[in-house]
């Protein structure tokens, strides 16, 4: 049989359960601060990628027309050579 007295939280013991609950408080809220500087940091280097991603298909795209203006332009230069030499 046991004493019901076991089960129950005694007077002298609250003291030192609400020193331990402060301190697992304390330990989740850390934890909770480390886990949104973690988002916080995956989101910003999410936000870097899009932006360099972004600007590396406008310089393909840059890259690409020049490719096109220059063989355009080579094409004409070719031309107006051959029409001189006639």
């Amino acid at each position: 049989m046991s004493d019901e007295n076991d089960t129950k939280i005694k007077a002298e013991d609250l003291p030192f359960l609400i020193d331990r609950y402060k301190k697992e408080i304390w330990d989740w809220k850390q934890k909770e601060a480390d886990w949104i500087k973690t988002e916080n940091l995956l989101n910003g280097a999410k936000n870097i990628i899009d932006e360099l991603s972004t600007k590396l298909v406008q310089q393909a795209r840059i890259i690409q027309d020049l490719q096109f203006n220059n063989n355009t332009y080579k094409k004409e230069i070719e031309k107006l050579l051959e029409e001189k030499k006639k």
